[in-house]
């Protein structure tokens, strides 16, 4: 892809009422996204301390899954629902958006993380993520890396589903294949 496919719009598209209703979208679905995931890690993570890991693991993901489906019905035809700021920036990269709208999704992205988290950290009346939820913690930087190389590629597998323009408008399927 050359370099000169790349779009960096103005200012002003950041006060223009569809990029504002797009980074609310996004926004309401990082809400949607982390609040219900990690509360339910958190609940679990009270819950079944005699059970090991991988019955939290698995419900840790189930809780992400689920939290995921609801984002994509919220914003998928509004922003995209990238839901991720990789995704965004893969968005971006490839020509889909401009670089004022990915930022304004970033913005919207962390501001509704923090968001998310402040409201669980209010509805369960202050409970602390403990410090190891992993069922296998990195043993080694490499570990990390190449648990990095791993989510790479699982950006790549949404860019790919979603921005294919061989695939035609898929609409709402589109990420439930992820899923």
């Amino acid at each position: 892809m050359p370099i000169s496919r790349i779009f960096v719009g103005n200012l002003g598209e950041a006060t223009k009422p569809d990029a504002l209703k797009a980074a609310l979208a996004e926004f309401i679905s990082m809400i949607f996204f982390v609040f219900p995931a990690e509360g339910c890690v958190l609940l679990f993570t009270q819950m079944i301390k005699m059970d090991g890991q991988a019955t939290l693991m698995i419900t840790a993901s189930l809780s992400h899954a689920f939290g995921f489906f609801v984002t994509v019905a919220v914003g998928l035809n509004i922003s995209g629902d990238h839901v991720n700021p990789a995704v965004t920036f893969g968005a971006f990269v490839g020509s889909h958006i401009t670089f004022f709208r990915s930022i304004l999704y970033w913005i919207a992205q962390l501001l509704g993380s923090v968001a998310a988290i402040y409201l669980l950290k209010f509805a369960t009346n202050g409970l602390v993520m403990p410090l190891k939820v992993s069922a296998h913690p990195p043993q080694s930087p490499w570990h990390a890396v190449i648990y990095e190389i791993v989510m790479i590629f699982l950006v790549y597998t949404y860019y790919a589903t979603v921005f294919d323009p061989k695939k035609g408008n898929m609409g709402i399927i589109a990420q439930l294949q992820l899923v």
